[in-house]
């Protein structure tokens, strides 16, 4: 009846869940210096409260947006297995780091994982669309397999083979190899442009494709009333002016959103977490990027943050203008 879902925001997960009739049972994130890490002592105090016979599974993810990182996913096999759960994990685009792999390895060698998920488009390089289930249990893939009902497009499948056909071994290795390398230099990159408005990298070590860059300066914290901002305004302003220069892979999350899906609310949607500390901003190194691609976007962003901010000043001058203005005129009158 039940599936156990440490929080990722991300609506295909859980409207998956929904969809098959099931019952999500969300597990927040502990948050650990700037990592939102698995509260594994939720996930068993479910499964014990619950009972496990009334647990389909526990979904784990390993990719996942920063400042949220890869669950601990080898504890959370070894609680699987202790109780006789089911464990599926989540590896949306983990096939192209090789730290997201290992964990799944080492959690099948010291607990219980039943199959891992992954998306095509995301590790192939190839068009929104496929998917691939794996396992280490041959039989129950292939009873997997058994299930799909046909007559879906054969597309997908093309996609991918034509395109490991034309890479080769060699070149798949090469991408996945540049792309390790060029996350070091979208870290040092954004860090360095961050350090520049008086923001920072957020220390995410656990996660090897994603970062995320404070946007403190921009977290109006105000409740709206009275005309007054909006908490997050400024961050997601600042996020479409990036959109709107054609940075299309960030995402600026701010406080204040909050989201019903399928009955359930999620505080501060987006942030995998109820009270994240700050706004941010993500970046990833994905694979098929180049040096060029990265250079190109920590220019614009260099460029649309001082935009941002001679924006912000001068709309700040007006209000001053208009308040001194307004106090000249009061002191007139009482004069």
């Amino acid at each position: 009846k039940y599936v156990l879902w440490p929080r990722i925001d991300q609506k295909s997960c859980f409207k998956s869940i929904a969809t098959a009739g099931f019952v999500p049972i969300v597990i927040e994130n502990l948050l650990e210096g700037d990592e939102l890490r698995t509260d594994l002592a939720a996930v068993e105090k479910e499964i014990e409260d619950r009972g496990a016979e009334s647990i389909l599974c526990v979904l784990s993810t390993t990719s996942c947006f920063a400042p949220r990182v890869p669950d601990k996913v080898q504890e959370l096999a070894k609680i699987c297995k202790r109780h006789d759960v089911p464990h599926v994990i989540n590896n949306a685009y983990g096939v192209q780091a090789d730290r997201c792999m290992n964990l799944i390895e080492e959690a099948h060698r010291v607990g219980r994982v039943d199959a891992f998920i992954q998306s095509t488009d995301k590790n192939f390089l190839v068009p929104v669309g496929g998917g691939v289930v794996a396992g280490f249990d041959k039989a129950f893939i292939d009873e997997i397999s058994k299930l799909y009902p046909g007559r879906a497009s054969a597309a997908p499948t093309i996609d991918v083979f034509i395109t490991l056909l034309s890479l080769g071994v060699a070149g798949y290795k090469r991408l996945l190899a540049e792309r390790k390398e060029l996350f070091k230099a979208l870290s040092a990159g954004i860090a360095e442009v961050a350090a520049e408005h008086g923001e920072r990298l957020l220390t995410t070590p656990h996660n090897p494709i994603s970062l995320a860059i404070s946007l403190s300066s921009l977290s109006h914290r105000g409740d709206g009333a009275g005309g007054a901002q909006r908490p997050g305004e400024d961050a997601t302003f600042f996020g479409s002016m990036l959109f709107q220069r054609c940075i299309s892979g960030t995402r600026v999350v701010a406080p204040g959103s909050s989201k019903t899906i399928a009955g359930h609310t999620f505080t501060n949607w987006g942030a995998h977490h109820d009270n994240y500390p700050c706004s941010y901003l993500t970046a990833a190194a994905a694979v098929g990027m180049t040096r060029h691609d990265v250079d190109t976007f920590l220019s614009r962003l260099r460029k649309t943050w001082a935009k941002f901010d001679r924006q912000k000043g001068a709309k700040t001058e007006s209000v001053v203008a208009v308040a001194e203005h307004v106090v000249s005129g009061l002191e007139k009158e009482t004069g």
